[in-house]
C-alpha cells in the first residue's frame, strides 16, 4: 500500500513492518506483581529523491495512516539539504537471498502464544523454590513472537518471524543474592525451576561473605558475564566505527590483538543464534569471521561504510539513515571443552564471579572498563570454593582480558543485562584487576 501510494513521486521508497506481542510477567518477593501484553505494529518509510533521504514511522496503520506517513515523508524530504554520501536503494540482484541461505524457521507456536496462564506457572515454579529455603525472589518471565517485514520500490521483499523467551530470576537471602537469566527462541528451552534453583543455590552458598583485599586474580566469568563484557567490543568491528576512527582496533585489521584461543565469528545460521537472515536495507547476512586465533580478520560492512573502505558490503547495515551504520548481532565466539568446575578444581587462588553490573566504559582505546560483581561472588582456594566474598569494583581492558584467558568452556547461547544475547563460552582469565572492596 505505501509503495504504490508513493508510485513515482520520489526517486526511491523502501518501507519496514515491525509487529510484536511480547508479553511480560513481573514478580517481587515472592508474589506476582504485574501483567503486561502490548501488541505493537510499526510502518517505518524511507523515501530518496536524489540526493535527499528521510526516514518517518507510525503507528497508526490504517489506509488513511499510511498515506498520510507517505505523504509526509514526500514532503520533509524535499526540505532537506542535500547529502553526497546518500546511496539510491539496493537493486533486486544485491538483495536477492545468498544460495547458501537455509530455510530456517526460528518461530515456536508454543511460545509465540503463550498465555499468561502459562507464563504464571513458570513464575510460580520459581517462586516455590524461594519459598522451601525461606529466601525471597524477583524477576521476570517473558515471551511472544514478532515478525518483520521489508520491501522497496525496486521490487525487493524479506519476510522473517520469530518467537522468543526470556527469564531472569534474582533470589535474596538476608545478607546475599544470587541471579540467573537465559533467552531463547523457544521456551522449551527456558527452564524457570532450573534458573531459580541456580540462583538460590549462588545465594545460600554467599551468605555471611567475607572480606577480600583488591588486587589481580585469576577470575572465572560464566557465559552471562563473558557477554556483558564482550559486548563492548563488539561495535569496534564494523567499518563505520573506522571510518569515524572511534574503534580499538584501528589500523588492526590482519593483526594478532588476541591471544590464540580466541576465535570469534558473526553467524546468523548458528543453530543458538536469533534474528533474521537480511539487514535494514534487505541485504542478506554473510557469516563473517571476525577473529581467527587472535588475529582480527574482518569487519562488518553496510552499503555505506563499504562504499567508503572499498569493500563489499556484509549484510549487516541497520536501517538507513543512521549513524550507526551496520553493526554485528549474531556473535559467536568459540569455546573449548573444560566445564566450570574443572575451572575451578585447577585454580590455587582466585575469584569466581556470577554476575557483572553496572559496567561502564571508561577508555574506549583499549575497551577499559569498570563495573561491579553481584549476585554470588567467591573465592576460591586450592580448587575449592572456600566461602563467599563481598561485591568487588573491577578496572579490566576487554582486550587485556583477550589475551590472559587460561581455559574455555563449551559455547552455549547467554544472556546478560548490558548486551544482547551471545553465543560465548565461560571463561577461566589471568590478572583480572580488582580496583577497591564494597562492604556488601
Amino acid at each position: 500500500m505505501a509503495l504504490a501510494h508513493a508510485g513515482t513521486k520520489v526517486d526511491g521508497v523502501e518501507v519496514t513492518v515491525s509487529a510484536s506481542n511480547f508479553a511480560t510477567s513481573r514478580f517481587a518477593n515472592n508474589n506476582m506483581t504485574q501483567n503486561q501484553a502490548p501488541q505493537r505494529v510499526t510502518v517505518s518509510v524511507r523515501v530518496i529523491s536524489g540526493k535527499r533521504q528521510l526516514r518517518l514511522d507510525s503507528d497508526d496503520i490504517s489506509e488513511t495512516g499510511i498515506q498520510r506517513l507517505v505523504d509526509n515523508a514526500i514532503k520533509a524530504v524535499k526540505l532537506l539539504p542535500e547529502d553526497p554520501k546518500v546511496l539510491p536503494l539496493p537493486d533486486l540482484a544485491l538483495t536477492k537471498p545468498l544460495d547458501r541461505n537455509p530455510e530456517f524457521n526460528r518461530y515456536d507456536k508454543a511460545t509465540g502464544e503463550m498465555s499468561a496462564d502459562q507464563r504464571s506457572d513458570s513464575v510460580n515454579a520459581m517462586i516455590d523454590v524461594a519459598k522451601k529455603q525461606d529466601l525471597s525472589c524477583a524477576g521476570t518471565y517473558g515471551s511472544g513472537g514478532e515478525s518483520l517485514a521489508i520491501g522497496n520500490s525496486n521490487g525487493m521483499f524479506h519476510y522473517h518471524n520469530e518467537s522468543g523467551c526470556e527469564c531472569s530470576v534474582t533470589v535474596v537471602a538476608p545478607n546475599s543474592s544470587g541471579w540467573a537469566k537465559v533467552h531463547d527462541p523457544k521456551s522449551m528451552q527456558v527452564n524457570s525451576k532450573s534458573l531459580a534453583e541456580i540462583a538460590a543455590k549462588n545465594a545460600i552458598l554467599s551468605a555471611n561473605p567475607r572480606e577480600v583485599e583488591p588486587g589481580k586474580y585469576t577470575v572465572i566469568l560464566p557465559p552471562s558475564a563473558v557477554v556483558d563484557l564482550l559486548g563492548y567490543l563488539w561495535g569496534d568491528f564494523t567499518g563505520t566505527s573506522h571510518v569515524d576512527k572511534l574503534s580499538s582496533l584501528l589500523g588492526k585489521v590482519g593483526q594478532k590483538v588476541f591471544g590464540d584461543n580466541i576465535n570469534i565469528q558473526d553467524d546468523v545460521f548458528h543453530p543458538l543464534q536469533a534474528g533474521a537472515s537480511f539487514d535494514g536495507e534487505g541485504l542478506p547476512r554473510t557469516v563473517v569471521t571476525l577473529v581467527e586465533n587472535g588475529v582480527v580478520k574482518n569487519l562488518v560492512y553496510g552499503r555505506q561504510s563499504a562504499a567508503k573502505m572499498n569493500a563489499k558490503p556484509t549484510g549487516h547495515g541497520v536501517s538507513e539513515p543512521s549513524p550507526t551504520g551496520e553493526y554485528p548481532t549474531n556473535l559467536v565466539m568459540q569455546g573449548g571443552t573444560t566445564s566450570l568446575e574443572e575451572m575451578i578444581k585447577s585454580t590455587d587462588r582466585g575469584i569466581l564471579l556470577s554476575r557483572v553490573w553496572y559496567v561502564r566504559l571508561v577508555d574506549p582505546t583499549t575497551i577499559l572498563l569498570t563495573g561491579m560483581t553481584r549476585d554470588g561472588t567467591f573465592l576460591i582456594e586450592n580448587g575449592k570454593i572456600a566461602y563467599g566474598i563481598k561485591n568487588l569494583r573491577f578496572n579490566a581492558s576487554v582486550i587485556e582480558m583477550l589475551n590472559n584467558v587460561l581455559a574455555l568452556g563449551p559455547a552455549v547461547r547467554a544472556a546478560g543485562e548490558d548486551s544482547f544475547p551471545a553465543v560465548v563460552p565461560a571463561l577461566k582469565v589471568a590478572n583480572f584487576n580488582f580496583s577497591s572492596t564494597t562492604k556488601f
